[in-house]
């Protein structure tokens, strides 16, 4: 099977695309993958970084203002379509599948011209621009939550097949949990409570927990803190301004990335984070009750929407980024907190909309629809 994978961006794009070649490279290692991308988003390390070939076009997310800047980058991008075309034509792909991002615009217009069977994965809640724009002409449809299907009119199929992810449920042992702990300087008898924001970090959530910290507000729980690359000597200086220094803050440990997501994820007892398509099908996954602080988008409220889901089964709380302070971001952690039966059983109600199996479904659906 030869696979084009339209990609480009961010990571919640790229991560399930790399996934699903992944599971196709697993079932089928004489399968051929090509990625299109640009040569700005994080496709240009992961992809490669993966191991996958990547070739770049010139295409740009639209704007509604009108300038000469946003005028150039719909010229660029309609312009784009002639070297898809080529990339096409020397490929011969047997599919096109896309998941998400404005390079799917000239992607997909060109694949649909040329009758290659076309699919998408939708990882949100609420679908992107371009699968809404394309949804009536693709040949399917996946999506990561049963939500999205009532979203989509008139497709030719939509199924459900939930988001690839790396993440999984696990019980960590005692042994490595007291190591892992040790090491951050936790302690084993108090809740954890984990924060992040993402690899560049989330500056609202940042500067609400800064506040939270300095009124040491945190007494009852610990806290295990990724600010992301970016913004920890932000958060490290604005403490330090006031003669406050890491070494010295109590049940807190504050670190720019947590490179053993899966590990403390398992073992926290609460999380605070955004919640873009794949940390919610983490969450999910393994089972934790989560304060979320959905990224707002001028566009769409994908992430909200996406926060929704976990919200409305009592799963979750949000907090929106606009309101999001120390003080109320207190409230709701203390409201539970140190309630272990509502821990459970928001952690319970997560788990129960965790997707099974996710690229076995995806990779039958692609080898159905070739075939």
């Amino acid at each position: 099977m030869r696979v084009v994978i339209s990609a480009a961006g961010t990571g919640g794009h790229i991560n399930p695309g790399i996934a699903i070649a992944n599971k196709i490279k697993e079932k089928d290692p004489k399968s051929e993958i090509l990625f299109i991308g640009t040569n700005r988003g994080l496709e240009v390390d992961l992809v490669q970084r993966a191991g996958y070939k990547l070739r770049t076009i010139e295409a740009y997310g639209f704007k509604k203002e009108i300038s000469i800047t946003n005028l150039k980058h719909i010229y660029q991008t309609l312009s784009s379509q002639k070297d898809v075309k080529k990339i096409l034509d020397e490929f011969k792909p047997d599919l096109v599948l896309g998941t998400g991002g404005y390079i799917c615009g000239p992607v997909f217009n060109v694949a649909i011209k040329k009758k290659i069977p076309t699919v998408f994965h939708e990882s949100n809640a609420y679908p992107g621009k371009a699968v809404k724009m394309f949804s009536k002409k693709v040949d399917e449809i996946l999506v990561g939550f049963e939500d999205t299907k009532f979203k989509l009119d008139g497709c030719k199929k939509v199924v459900v097949t939930g988001t690839p992810t790396k993440i999984r449920k696990q019980k960590i042992p005692y042994i490595r949990r007291k190591e892992i702990l040790d090491s951050l300087g936790i302690k084993n008898e108090l809740p954890i409570v984990l924060v992040f924001g993402g690899s560049q970090g989330a500056q609202k959530i940042n500067e609400a927990l800064t506040e939270l910290v300095k009124k040491n507000k945190n007494e009852n729980y610990q806290i295990i803190w990724a600010t992301g690359t970016k913004q920890f000597d932000i958060v490290k200086e604005s403490f330090e301004r006031d003669n406050i220094y890491f070494n010295m803050l109590k049940n807190v440990k504050i670190v720019p990335y947590i490179y053993n997501m899966e590990e403390l994820m398992n073992m926290a007892d609460l999380l605070i984070c955004r919640s873009g398509a794949m940390t919610i099908t983490e969450v999910s996954i393994v089972g934790k009750p989560a304060i979320f602080i959905p990224l707002p988008s001028k566009s769409a409220n994908r992430q909200e929407d996406n926060a929704l889901v976990l919200e409305k089964i009592g799963a979750a709380k949000i907090i929106l980024n606009k309101e999001v302070n120390g003080e109320n971001l207190s409230s709701a952690i203390d409201e539970i907190i140190n309630d272990k039966s509502e821990l459970e059983e928001m952690g319970r109600l997560a788990n129960t909309i965790a997707p099974t199996d996710v690229e076995e479904k995806i990779y039958n659906e692609l080898v159905n629809l070739v075939k």
